[in-house]
């Protein structure tokens, strides 16, 4: 569903992201491990167009990211990618129904059709009762589930999460991850997922270790069905 091939990035003379090739399957949950300054941020932000490599190509559902017009390009990523990052950055004067509903709303959908396919997303990771609730309302936890409600609302075919429990104590990450593997049960929503905690990396499908700007190996965790 996610081919990426050959990928370079530099920031002058470093080279960020060395010739790294992958590919994701519909409904899988990867994860993305190695020490900081590795190349794992870089290499999620190429993956989801938002950074353009120096070489290589990133194909998603067989459509080349970057040959699409910039334009065309954003609204592909609005359309057919969701993320979420270890701060949440939701809009604090809006409700957690019209956090969700922001990306539809960008997409062109009207507010009553937004609003209740946010609310519906909102159910399902948990918080149905919560939508009225501004995020200065809402745990870390319940704030993060609202940042993947709103990267789920439009139905994406890949959900990228750079340290999506970074800021969480040990038991919210732990419902986290469960929720991202819910969540692949429930949709067949397809996850590729930046931690540090390779407890937690190992309930995932598959972990890629990063060294240096490359994948230096693999490992499968589970069966994959």
């Amino acid at each position: 569903m996610l081919v990426a091939n050959h990928l370079f990035k530099k920031y002058s003379s470093l080279t960020v992201v060395n010739d790294v090739s992958l590919s994701v399957c519909k409904g899988e949950v990867v994860s993305i491990i190695g020490p900081s300054g590795a190349g794992k941020s870089t290499l999620l932000h190429l993956l989801g167009a938002l950074d353009k490599p120096d070489q290589g190509t990133v194909t998603v559902n067989e459509i080349d990211v970057f040959r699409l017009p910039s334009k065309k390009q954003a609204a592909f990523r609005n359309k057919h990618m969701g993320f979420v990052f270890q701060f949440h950055h939701l809009l604090p004067e809006f409700s957690a129904q019209e956090n969700v509903a922001v990306p539809l709303w960008i997409g062109g959908a009207g507010r009553k059709e937004a609003l209740k396919r946010a609310a519906d997303m909102l159910d399902t990771v948990g918080l149905g009762s919560r939508l009225d609730n501004k995020p200065s309302e809402l745990s870390g936890g319940e704030q993060q589930r609202v940042a993947i409600a709103r990267a789920l609302v439009n139905n994406p075919s890949i959900v990228m999460a750079d340290e999506p429990t970074g800021n969480l104590d040990s038991n919210n990450a732990q419902s986290i991850h469960e929720l991202f593997l819910s969540l692949r049960s429930q949709l067949n929503q397809t996850f590729i997922m930046i931690t540090h905690n390779e407890a937690l990396a190992s309930m995932t499908d598959r972990t890629l270790i990063m060294r240096d700007g490359q994948i230096v190996e693999e490992r499968k965790n589970r069966i994959f069905e």
